[in-house]
């Protein structure tokens, strides 16, 4: 199993950047692909970003596209999101997330992810 625990969230204007990392522990980190989720207040949690094991493939939501980078450093254990020009629409409480099992549609589906941290806020104002 590998745990997962979030951070750099915080309060940040429109058009600002922050860099979210996510510190695996516990398993092998590059066993697994990795995943960014965010829900914002009464909404369902929704795909941001996903990158696969090796890091030479990522996939992005398309209300992302663009702003958002997605990055690991399979050495250190660690995986990023590194969210650029945001927007009061990006409010959400963030989530990282690991899957072993990796197939090619699974990159973006929640319920293919089994391990998730507690995830990070990010706030941004306008």
């Amino acid at each position: 199993q590998v745990q997962l625990v979030e951070s750099g969230g915080g309060l940040v204007q429109a058009g600002g950047s922050l860099r979210l990392s996510c510190a695996a522990s516990g398993s092998t980190f590059s066993s697994y692909a990795m995943g960014w989720f965010r829900q914002a207040p009464g909404k369902e949690r929704e795909f941001v970003a996903a990158i696969s094991k090796s890091g030479g493939t990522t996939y992005y939501a398309d209300s992302v596209k663009g702003r958002f980078t997605i990055s690991r450093e399979n050495a250190k254990n660690m995986a990023y999101l590194q969210m650029s020009s945001l927007k009061p629409e990006d409010t959400a409480a963030y989530y990282c997330a690991a899957q072993m099992t990796v197939y090619s549609y699974s990159y973006t589906l929640e319920s293919m992810y089994h391990y998730w941290g507690q995830g990070t806020q990010v706030t941004v104002t306008s």
